[in-house]
């Protein structure tokens, strides 16, 4: 947690990348912000005193929210390891496996893994669908991100693998677009089928918890509670063998399908 990052992944990320990202990708909402602070302050004159104090303390509550929430996300996207993939370490991933990395439009680690596990059968599935994907900041992520070019579309309940042939599936910040739970089942059910019996299912997510809630406000209800998430994980058929903390904002559960000792 809050460790330099490698090398490699010095190589692969530029300065403030990640925090970068967040602002284009959602410039439409600090426009927003800044107007609206904007157009409160320069009305404050005309006000008597106790609606000046209150415009003034509700326009720095916001100011400071949104910093706070920016000063976060650097921390998590640009300080931390969470793009060393640390857990890959833990499991002891070996070559000539066969990996599946799993995105929802907006592919950050798929040459990450290509570094961390050389001479891997990757595969690179996307479930991005602009009919349920709707949220502008998807879009312009994956037109600033084109995906790599063997990226294979899927479908959330098919995916195009027979039983019990992956080693290892990544779901990176990806599995909470999927908004309706029982898609979410049967995302997950579709997962469990196509892992191997002493396979692992990574899966990292921001958490509807308290930390989340602290930063980003109401926009924590876009992820989902960690009993919301096992539930979805014992319903597929998993158990959850490791649970790690990347920051105290992000974690990385790993999945088998049974209880084994590796």
């Amino acid at each position: 947690m809050g460790k330099r990052k490698g090398r490699s992944m010095e190589k692969m990320r530029t300065p403030f990348q990640g925090l970068w990202n967040i602002v284009r990708f959602n410039w439409h909402f600090y426009v927003a912000a800044a107007f609206s602070a904007t157009l409160a302050v320069s009305v404050v004159p005309i006000l008597g005193v106790t609606m000046q104090w209150l415009i003034v303390m509700i326009v720095s509550a916001f100011l400071i929210a949104v910093s706070v929430s920016l000063g976060v996300s650097y921390y998590i996207y640009d300080c931390s390891d969470l793009y060393d993939l640390p857990w890959i370490d833990e499991l002891n991933i070996k070559s000539k496996r066969v990996v599946v990395n799993v995105s929802a439009g907006f592919d950050e680690t798929t040459e990450i893994l290509k570094t961390k596990i050389p001479g891997a059968e990757l595969h690179i599935w996307d479930f991005y669908d602009p009919q349920w994907n709707t949220e502008i900041s998807i879009k312009r992520a994956r037109s600033a991100y084109p995906s790599p070019a063997q990226t294979q579309s899927v479908q959330i309940d098919d995916l195009p693998m027979e039983n019990g042939q992956a080693d290892l599936i990544c779901l990176h910040l990806a599995a909470h677009e999927i908004r309706k739970r029982e898609q979410r089942l049967k995302f997950f059910t579709e997962l469990h089928r196509v892992l191997r019996d002493n396979g692992s299912l990574c899966v990292t997510e921001h958490l509807r918890d308290l930390p989340n809630f602290l930063v980003y406000n109401i926009g924590a209800l876009h992820f989902y509670s960690k009993n919301e998430w096992f539930s979805v994980f014992q319903s597929a058929g998993f158990i959850v063998a490791l649970e790690r903390k990347e920051t105290p904002f992000l974690s990385t559960f790993v999945l088998n399908k049974n209880d084994q000792t590796r």
